[in-house]
């Protein structure tokens, strides 16, 4: 939930619903304030957005709170799409998470006001609505506009990626591509049991140039991934995990391990090689 036109004085109202100031993590926030019970956040950008960050039900009754208190605008749905954070960010995305076949990319992008224009003029967008073939040309053009020192790639191959639970592996890769890449507020394209990022949102990638990067950097890593494993199979590894069986068949009767190929906690997977 965000609202606008916040004023940082404002904010002390809320220290008689229990809200108390927490140290800032970006030099893009104002303000930061948290209450244990129930657990809330807020947090208060210098463009003076507030952002709560709350279960669905805690967030209607601050907002309710604010309304009363007189604090702020509620954003419609269509005009938080609509916002573009100014300054330094980092936006990180993953890709593999819901294939058969591979382990986990997640890339970030550190971007500021000059490089994020450069990337909406680019065209920039979410990975999945570019072509398999085009992706390794935008990626190599997003990577020379914002420098190699502003985006970073973690890309886990099988047998590392079943070692680990899938959701401490997704929120420590998130973690560690942003603190890679240093100072800036931190977007996530939020993800099941997502704990990291300043910002947590849903379908991000359509919504901010940074993550909307990201998607495609490790998109173009996660291909040639595929390829490598392709390779070292014998075989067009099939993405995604809907046209799978034959191709884990092969792998069963190839005799290769399949902890090399394949995550082994899918169902599809255990079915086969239970």
């Amino acid at each position: 939930m965000t609202h606008i036109n916040v004023d940082k004085k404002q904010l002390d109202k809320l220290r008689e619903q229990g809200f108390f100031d927490i140290e800032l993590k970006t030099e893009y926030e104002t303000r930061r304030m948290q209450r244990l019970q129930p657990k809330t956040s807020l947090i208060l950008y210098n463009s003076k957005k507030l952002v709560i960050q709350a279960s669905d039900e805690i967030k209607k009754q601050v907002e309710h709170t604010l309304k009363d208190l007189a604090i702020g605008k509620k954003l419609t749905k269509q005009e938080v799409q609509k916002i573009i954070l100014t300054g330094t960010t980092i936006g990180s995305d993953e890709t593999l998470k819901g294939d058969t076949f591979g382990g986990l990319v997640v890339a970030a992008v550190r971007v500021d006001d000059k490089t994020r224009e450069s990337l909406e003029l680019l065209g920039v967008q979410d990975s999945k609505k570019i072509k398999d073939e085009k992706i390794a040309g935008f990626s190599e053009e997003i990577k020379r506009i914002v420098g190699k020192e502003n985006y970073a790639i973690k890309n886990v191959k099988p047998k590392e990626y079943n070692k680990h639970d899938s959701q401490d592996l997704l929120n420590a890769l998130h973690t560690q591509v942003a603190l890679e890449l240093g100072e800036g507020t931190h977007i996530v394209d939020q993800y099941p049991g997502c704990k990291v990022g300043d910002i947590k949102e849903f379908k991000a990638e359509s919504k901010y140039p940074s993550v909307a990067a990201a998607s495609i950097i490790a998109r173009d890593a996660a291909l040639k991934q595929l390829g490598t494993l392709s390779n070292e199979l014998g075989i067009d590894i099939p993405k995604g995990s809907t046209h799978v069986k034959e191709a884990l068949e092969y792998l069963k009767r190839s005799k290769r391990n399949p902890e090399e190929f394949v995550k082994m906690h899918f169902r599809n997977v255990k079915e086969i090689f239970s």
